[in-house]
């Protein structure tokens, strides 16, 4: 149970973290992210990068749980319904600031993602 609960707390702890440097990435590597940030009046392109250093994010931290807490398949999910709950707000407070898909996209695949992470990490394990 212990391990469990660590799992949850680090991969939690672990999606913010990722999330802000691949977003400190975003912020060097595509041109106009960083002043397109403040308004969040982003670019196509730059909506799909922001999901998808979400899901690289999502699937990190799910495998980082499941590393700490193999044997819990709960702990990923878990995490990704605890983020789910704390960024509805958010997507609320922003729906008209960016297109359905986007939110959705987000929003639904959240949870999915990171236990698809924990699920690709155990498959992992059972090879060696």
């Amino acid at each position: 149970m212990w391990r469990t609960i660590a799992g949850v707390i680090v991969g939690f702890a672990a999606w913010m973290l990722i999330v802000t440097i691949l977003n400190w990435g975003l912020r060097l590597w595509l041109p106009g992210y960083l002043h397109a940030e403040p308004a969040m009046a982003f670019t196509l392109a730059m909506k799909i990068a922001r999901l998808s250093i979400a899901a690289l994010t999502s699937l990190a931290a799910g495998a980082l749980v499941r590393a700490i807490a193999p044997a819990s398949g709960w702990a990923p999910w878990i995490v990704g319904f605890v983020l789910l709950v704390l960024f509805v707000p958010d997507h609320v407070y922003l729906w008209h600031k960016f297109p359905v898909w986007y939110h959705l996209t987000f929003l639904v695949t959240l949870a999915p993602l990171v236990a698809l992470g924990g699920w690709l990490s155990s498959r992992g394990e059972t090879g060696r």
